[in-house]
């Protein structure tokens, strides 16, 4: 892999990191306020559904749709050209984004209606819980303009990646961050309603963000008048790979929407962990997987406007080779230290050893689906740099499929930890999917010695769980150390893993030779 494609995939993989941390620490301070309770299920319920629609509208099915064009518009080497599309592409995307928003706090009742259906039956019926209905209901009127603002910093973030400025679209989140931070620790607490506080710092979160990206933008000279455009050659071709593509991502989020209804029908305190085990995992995801697949997308979507299929296919190895090295230590390490993680990050306030506990068991659920979860984000930009939106929707669409059948089995014997459970089923039919897909196609072919390097990764991988296993305290004693005697442990145990798996790949003959593949021109 050549020096700049690794610069732009540490670039955005430090920036990254500082927003997940800020991102924990966020979380953590909301679980401290809130715990797993009434006011934490609803305000993870509010921020859930425009979160949802974001996927469809911004840095999901949109950036899908449009990095691909942008770049091919950008090789022409006509900045005027580009200029027209980034005006016609925000002004369309800009109304229709502006009609959904509006629609979305005037029918923030029905939405809260169609997914916390238990919480609307308990209202309808005037039995215990109706009060998280009219919550929701007035809760997702202040979070759903976040909508807004987020889909036109995707959009920005959008044309920085194509012209190599990933640092800043990946710093941008830290800004919501620390906007939910100083609400939780400095306003919410003196609030009769905390989470009414937390739901207004959503909002001004997703404006300081968008606001963030403008001056670099100005400096691009990108800063365009929107225009209505719909008949745009390159807003026709955007729309076009769009549409299959909302479909696309929206299966894993329908997925979500499903367990949050299912969830409202299980005991308070539900949606909490599995918004708390959600979170962990967006760590990895986002440090590593969404890392990755931002820098390869560019590169991919370059190879195959030059009609390059070899480069496509090493290109999208390399991907699959970084998620394999960083992916199954991190799944296995939170699987076995998943207390230890929970204890440590947020039993204070009013989550206690009973919510570590409870969420523990939809984290260790949660957990062993994310290897695939982070190979299918690498994957899918193989079908979306080559403009083919639709193919993963039709694997999509077996997936959501598994995910209501798992969901069926599992929820009546296992609860939110069986919902849990079946996300992690759904999303490994839906990796092994994408990669027979590109294989069959002859679009990405391991490299010969990709099967043995998967094998040594395994046995480094079980090596360490192996330790972590052995020298791990039951949870009992995590709960009765106190706060900097658990940090401590925690640190040692994460010390020790990194130290076991680096001598383990060492021991299986990795070497640093294993994580490259040819230079790009």
């Amino acid at each position: 892999m050549s020096k700049k494609l690794i610069k732009s995939g540490l670039m955005v993989t430090t920036a990254t990191f500082a927003s997940r941390i800020l991102g924990l620490v966020r979380d953590i301070a909301i679980a401290h306020l809130l715990g797993a309770g009434v006011a934490s299920d609803v305000f993870f319920f509010a921020n859930r559904i425009p979160n949802y629609l974001r996927r469809l509208f911004a840095d999901g099915a949109f950036n899908q749709a449009f990095v691909p064009v942008m770049t091919e518009y950008k090789a022409k080497g006509d900045k005027v050209a580009v200029r027209e599309l980034l005006s016609a592409a925000s002004g369309t995307l800009g109304l229709v984004i502006t009609v959904v928003t509006i629609l979305g706090v005037l029918g923030s009742t029905v939405l809260s209606a169609l997914f916390g259906w238990g919480w609307f039956m308990a209202w309808w019926h005037d039995e215990p819980g109706a009060d998280k209905f009219e919550l929701a209901s007035l809760l997702l009127k202040i979070t759903f303009p976040y909508l807004w603002f987020v889909t036109f910093t995707a959009m920005s973030g959008a044309v920085l990646n194509t012209y190599g400025r990933f640092g800043v679209s990946s710093f941008t989140p830290t800004f919501l961050n620390i906007v939910l931070i100083a609400t939780a620790w400095w306003i919410a607490p003196g609030m009769e309603q905390p989470e009414i506080a937390l739901a207004v710092g959503t909002f001004v979160g997703g404006l300081v963000q968008l606001l963030y990206q403008i001056p670099y933008l100005y400096k691009m000279g990108f800063i365009v008048k929107p225009t209505w455009a719909w008949h745009h050659p390159g807003v026709v071709k955007i729309r076009t790979l769009m549409l299959p593509a909302i479909f696309g991502v929206s299966v894993s989020q329908i997925n979500l929407m499903f367990n949050t209804m299912l969830a409202s029908f299980l005991a308070t305190g539900s949606i909490s962990y599995l918004y708390y085990s959600d979170r962990l995992l967006e760590f990895p995801l986002g440090m590593f997987a969404v890392a990755i697949s931002t820098v390869i997308l560019p590169s991919l979507s370059r190879r195959h406007v030059d009609a390059d299929p070899l480069r496509f296919s090493q290109t999208m190895d390399w991907g699959v080779r970084m998620v394999l090295f960083l992916g199954l230590p991190a799944m296995a390490g939170i699987m076995v230290l998943r207390e230890p993680i929970l204890r440590v990050l947020f039993m204070r306030g009013e989550f206690g050893p009973h919510e570590v506990s409870m969420a523990g068991g939809s984290l260790l659920a949660s957990a062993s689906g994310l290897l695939s979860l982070m190979l299918a984000r690498v994957l899918a930009p193989g079908f979306h740099a080559r403009q083919d939106t639709k193919t993963p929707v039709r694997y999509g669409m077996h997936s959501m499929a598994s995910n209501m059948i798992f969901n069926a089995i599992l929820i009546y014997p296992l609860g939110y930890i069986g919902l849990a459970l079946s996300t992690a089923l759904s999303g490994t039919v839906n990796a092994i999917s994408l990669f027979q897909g590109l294989y069959r196609r002859h679009i990405y072919r391991p490299g010969k010695d990709t099967a043995v390097f998967v094998l040594r990764l395994t046995v480094a991988t079980l090596l360490m769980a192996g330790v972590l296993l052995w020298l791990n305290a039951p949870l009992s004693s995590w709960t009765a150390w106190s706060q900097w005697r658990s940090i401590w442990e925690l640190t040692k145990l994460i010390a020790i893993a990194l130290v076991t798996y680096g001598l383990g790949m060492g021991l299986v003959g990795l070497r640093p030779r294993h994580f490259k593949t040819v230079t790009e021109s």
